[in-house]
């Protein structure tokens, strides 16, 4: 097999594809027969590529270079030229590929990384069509992984799916979405569909509402271009929180086939709510950290939101009239993605007759990092002659329980492609499916001309999310 990553000299090739490519290999988990080809603008020798890689490899890996193994992976590595805009773009990389495959004795099945711009996959995927890299129809001789996101808007994002589905068939594409393979996630769909006590709380009957949350603790830094052409909404929710919304909502599959778990994820997609008008007044609140404006690459009247906190519902049997609450920012007070599942407080009698001290209700809460794990909030009485009720915490930690370090969400999912399993990637309805929904708030937002709502660094964002949560009597849930 051969793996040509398109940008393969870029930040993500340097700080997550080659050291997961190298996580594989450590645990043999690569093929026998591989190159792994590392395709730019800039001529580069194989040596040159592979101390980039080692310094990738050094510095962001999940476990340290191995002097024994490294050799048999350095010997894959190799590096191409290709100008996508030329008219004999491909010429040279074909030229390259057929050498190396050739020396390695590798077949023509051929991986193709985009990790690049989403501006530059039509171009790409043209160019590869018109070299004819690609045997249409044949899934298993060549497959392409695309990076969220796709497009910045629903046409935008169709133009990319068009364009991609003239060269590939849809089995062939692997829409990434890193969160999707981060270990806690995966294990959402065990821990509801593998243990009888959680699946029948999971519905408008037991649960109050559910708050996911994607707080960075960090600004735009070096990535100011991309993210004023983004923001949190394109950036988080669209993809990402969506996606986390989904494997907590949907439906028990009737098999782990891919298309199947993905069938289950696009109804919830399907069911949300849609927002019009004055209802994404009132139920969406976007806000901008203090200093964002003078950050580098930003422009000074800048309305891009760099926080996003929303309510929105899914109409189906299941979930009718539960709230999901979303908040993402950047510049909040730590790192941490989770969801917390609220149920419904207990009825005031008894335990909970006091209103002065009334019993926490039940929260499930699913860490997904950085530390990964699952916590249950149950009610208690303190050991004594008193009865006080108090809440504590049933907590599991991977860490603790495992012991070693979990894979990188970019390992598994390689791995993945790899084994042409495409259950963790977008399909393409699904990725139209949540633009056609995000739209609406977009265009409202591009009516607007009002100041942004701001927050400090290092706040919960702007004082308006806590309002909108405080007028459904509820609060977000202190992380």
């Amino acid at each position: 097999m051969t793996i040509v990553i398109f940008g393969g000299g870029g930040d993500l090739a340097h700080r997550k594809l080659l050291p997961a490519l190298y996580n594989l290999h450590l645990d043999g988990l690569l093929p026998p027969r591989l190159a792994i080809v590392g395709v730019g603008r800039k001529a580069l020798s194989d040596d040159a590529y592979r101390e980039f890689a080692k310094d990738g490899i050094t510095k962001f890996s999940r476990r340290p270079i191995d002097d024994k193994v490294w050799p048999a992976f350095a010997a894959a590595l190799f590096a191409a030229t290709a100008d996508i805009d030329g008219e004999t773009g491909m010429a040279a990389l074909g030229a390259r590929l057929d050498i190396i495959e050739h020396e390695r004795n590798l077949t023509s099945e051929r991986i193709y990384y985009l990790a690049l711009p989403s501006s530059l996959f039509v171009p790409t995927v043209r160019q590869l069509q018109k070299a004819r890299f690609v045997s249409r129809g044949d899934g298993a001789k060549a497959r392409i992984v695309v990076e969220k996101p796709i497009g910045t808007d629903l046409t935008s994002a169709r133009a990319i799916n068009d364009a991609i589905a003239e060269v590939f068939d849809e089995p062939q594409i692997y829409r990434i979405d890193h969160y999707l393979g981060k270990e806690t996630v995966q294990n959402i769909l065990v821990m509801r569909f593998a243990n009888s006590i959680f699946e029948p709380l999971f519905n408008q009957r037991y649960v109050d509402h559910v708050q996911i949350t994607v707080a960075e603790e960090e600004g735009v830094g070096t990535r100011a271009g991309y993210y004023e052409q983004a923001g949190a909404l394109r950036d988080m929710v669209q993809n990402h929180m969506l996606q986390l919304l989904s494997l907590v909502a949907m439906e028990a599959p009737h098999s782990l086939n891919a298309d199947v778990i993905r069938d289950e994820k696009l109804e919830i997609l399907q069911s949300l709510r849609p927002l019009q008008g004055a209802a994404i007044d009132a139920n969406v609140v976007r806000g901008q950290y203090n200093g964002y404006l003078k950050e580098a690459g930003v422009n000074a009247q800048s309305r891009t939101e760099t926080f996003v906190a929303l309510q929105l519902f899914v109409d189906n049997w299941r979930w009718y009239g539960v709230p999901f609450l979303l908040r993402t920012g950047k510049r909040l007070p730590k790192r941490s993605s989770e969801i917390s599942i609220h149920l419904k407080a207990i009825p005031p009698i008894l335990f909970n007759a006091d209103p002065a001290r009334r019993l926490e209700p039940n929260m499930l809460v699913i860490r997904i990092q950085p530390d990964e794990g699952f916590s249950f909030g149950i009610s208690c009485k303190r050991p004594g002659p008193h009865v006080e009720v108090l809440p504590v915490k049933m907590d599991f930690h991977y860490g603790e329980m495992f012991g070693a370090t979990s894979p990188e969400a970019y390992e598994r999912l390689l791995l993945d492609v790899l084994n042409g399993d495409p259950t963790l990637f977008m399909r393409r309805d699904a990725v139209e499916t949540a633009w056609r929904w995000v739209m609406p708030v977009l265009d409202r937002w591009a009516e607007q001309t009002a100041p942004l709502p701001t927050y400090e660094p290092g706040s919960w964002g702007p004082a308006e999310a806590d309002r909108l949560i405080a007028s459904m009597g509820r609060t977000w849930r202190p992380l």
